[in-house]
């Protein structure tokens, strides 16, 4: 059986299309677009914009990242703060290298967008578009909420952090200005006015950069999954119009609507597949920091580092929750066909019904660089 592919050129059937879809993933694109990840639509100069985006994140990390590595390793002599620096060079690292992994998967990111904003465009009646509104509301939701936890605990560590800690005195009396990552003395003195004020902006932009990196993986790892349930649940409403067939086209016997069903169920599941490759899912320890802050009764580093690392268990919480969602619909295909009024069919459509059972026996699923799967049973196991 061969799957129809629609084409860019064939006329919207859904005239609200334009409206939803910005709906859905306005929170996304301005996200996105602040890495270079959202495709570009502007002609000319503007196509390039998402490249340039990309070169300029990568320097200001690396700079960023390199410098707080040399600076542990060649110039901290305390073994306790270089403790405490080598989790926060970790984090920075493993951000670093997930923004690198996002980049590579960049085609599929594109082609994941491209398939939801067509799957929009074609939807043929308003019962389905009200189903993917249904999902769409929750992968919105739950972007949102992602930003909020991630950003307010960036800004509180690169300001309320930074300015209560303020500046500490040295044994050869000599002041010196707290910045938000360490920077290695070796290449330019950065207590110098305005080189300390230059790099203190351009951390707080890595900062902010390394947040919307994990604020991006959730917020496609929202809109996709939960755009596949929806797709999903309009496969389960066509199997329950089945036998009646109220809603598919006249003169349609259910051998013809059947072949549907099939066609948009195999074309999730490609979806899927595509979906799961695109999704750079890591698991961040914060802890260590935390129970130093806590050693040495630092209340307000305590607090802050708290709030991070209660941003990061959250945004685990909104993975586990949407992979989780995710098995549930995969799932219900299954359970559907069995469930319908199927000894109204024919007998040759009664067998056929066991293609789609057998494709759902494997659900769709989240993991965590295929090393754990990402459910809320897993979630409570962590």
């Amino acid at each position: 059986m061969h799957l129809s592919v629609r084409r860019q050129t064939d006329p919207p059937q859904n005239t609200n299309y334009e409206e939803d879809i910005v709906y859905v993933t306005k929170h996304n694109k301005w996200v996105l677009n602040c890495i270079g990840m959202w495709p570009a639509v502007v002609e000319g100069m503007g196509k390039f914009l998402p490249k340039i985006v990309i070169g300029f994140s990568n320097l200001v990390s690396l700079f960023t990242v390199v410098q707080c590595i040399l600076h542990i390793i060649l110039e901290e002599k305390d073994a306790l703060l270089r403790l405490r620096l080598l989790g926060l060079a970790c984090f920075a690292s493993v951000n670093l290298l997930k923004y690198w992994a996002v980049i590579v998967r960049k085609p599929n990111i594109e082609y994941c967008i491209k398939q939801v904003q067509t799957d929009w465009k074609q939807v043929k009646f308003q019962r389905n578009r009200m189903l993917m509104l249904k999902y769409g509301k929750i992968g919105r939701d739950l972007t949102i909420y992602s930003a909020v936890f991630m950003y307010s605990a960036g800004m509180c560590y690169i300001t309320i952090l930074q300015y209560a800690m303020g500046m500490s005195l040295k044994a050869n009396n000599r002041t010196i200005r707290v910045l938000v990552y360490p920077t290695y003395s070796g290449f330019f003195d950065a207590q110098k006015s305005p080189i300390y004020e230059i790099v203190y902006v351009l951390q707080c932009m890595c900062t902010l950069l390394f947040n919307s990196v994990t604020v991006g993986c959730c917020g496609l790892a929202a809109l996709f999954a939960t755009h596949a349930c929806g797709q999903i649940d309009i496969v389960v409403s066509q199997l329950n119009d089945l036998a009646d067939g109220k809603f598919a086209k006249k003169n349609s016997n259910p051998s013809t609507r059947l072949m549907e069903i099939v066609k948009h169920h195999i074309r999730i599941l490609k979806y899927e597949g595509k979906v799961k490759r695109c999704l750079i899912l890591t698991k961040h320890i914060s802890q260590t920091i935390v129970d130093f802050d806590w050693q040495q009764n630092n209340k307000i580093g305590l607090a802050t580092y708290s709030m991070l690392l209660l941003s990061l268990t959250f945004n685990m919480f909104l993975l586990c929750y949407i992979g989780n969602l995710l098995i549930e619909k995969s799932t219900s295909v299954g359970i559907s066909c069995c469930m319908i009024e199927w000894y109204r069919l024919p007998d040759k459509t009664v067998q056929d019904l066991i293609l789609i059972i057998a494709m759902s026996n494997s659900p769709a699923k989240i993991s965590a660089g295929r090393i754990f799967l990402l459910s809320l049973p897993t979630f409570g196991n962590r």
